[in-house]
């Protein structure tokens, strides 16, 4: 995966005429013609530059820094059959489209084990040292490790980022809705038979078209694998704070909020 990472991170390494950094009051700025971005409180408001400029989030959520510094592995705690169990029924509820693949995933005889991480997080990890999923706090979403969206692209909703948007998803930014809306982006593109009704066999029907466009409108609160123009492979995983109809009606605005990328701590945590 050390080669997929570096092609991951090959794409362009100037983004449009990049100026050298200023400061702009609390914020960090790059001023350009054509980009800026900003490194700022997210209480403090968005801090952007520019009647047109392309806006690159800023980087200070906990979601965002919890994974940047490499982790240590702890000891795992094996879980209960009842706990298990729970855990599965949850996957299945969150992921419909893991269905056709849950005996794989999670085999019904399989030994699962939770390791804590700082902050409250936890990975939870195969009796092979497979790592599956993620919590970045208790009760939190079970959000899938990348190396499990590798194994199985098809069963997670997906948006796609531009190339220009690369490097920042990679050094674990809030995605802005520029990096989506734009000619190499991909937001959902609703199709009939797309899935996503809340009924019965919700999940049956979705996909992503061969265009990279998911088959269905995203809710706020979703989880999202993140795919990168130009790329094969998933780079982030998160969750949207934005509704996908609402950032294609808006056009700006934070939509998601990284919570594992490709060579974060995560990524080089050793679970086995």
């Amino acid at each position: 995966m050390t080669t997929l990472l570096g092609d991951i991170r090959s794409g362009p390494r100037q983004i449009r005429n990049l100026a050298p950094p200023t400061k702009c009051g609390a914020a960090t700025t790059t001023p350009s013609t054509t980009t800026a971005f900003c490194i700022i409180n997210r209480q403090q408001n968005q801090a952007l530059l520019g009647a047109g400029s392309y806006p690159i989030p800023y980087l200070s959520s906990k979601t965002a820094k919890m994974f940047k510094k490499d982790l240590s592995p702890t000891a795992k705690q094996k879980l209960k059959s009842s706990v298990q169990r729970s855990l599965r029924q949850s996957l299945l509820t969150t992921y419909p489209l893991l269905n056709p693949y849950i005996d794989e995933v999670l085999p019904k005889k399989a030994s699962l084990s939770q390791m804590k991480l700082p902050d409250r997080a936890s990975v939870y990890v195969l009796d092979n040292g497979a790592p599956l999923f993620f919590q970045n706090d208790t009760g939190a979403p079970l959000l899938p490790h990348l190396r499990l969206v590798h194994r199985f692209p098809q069963a997670f909703p997906t948006v796609r980022i531009d190339r220009g948007a690369i490097r920042f998803v990679l050094s674990g930014a809030t995605l802005m809705a520029p990096g989506l809306t734009s000619a190499g982006g991909r937001l959902p593109r609703p199709r009939e038979g797309g899935g996503g009704d809340g009924g019965e066999g919700e999940g049956e029907g979705e996909g992503v078209d061969e265009d990279g466009h998911w088959s269905r409108e995203l809710e706020k609160g979703e989880p999202v694998v993140i795919m990168a123009e130009g790329k094969e492979e998933a780079c982030a995983v998160g969750l949207l704070v934005a509704g996908t109809k609402d950032v294609k009606e808006k056009g700006k605005g934070p939509v998601v909020e990284e919570a594992h990328f490709l060579g974060d701590g995560l990524w080089r945590l050793t679970t086995d």
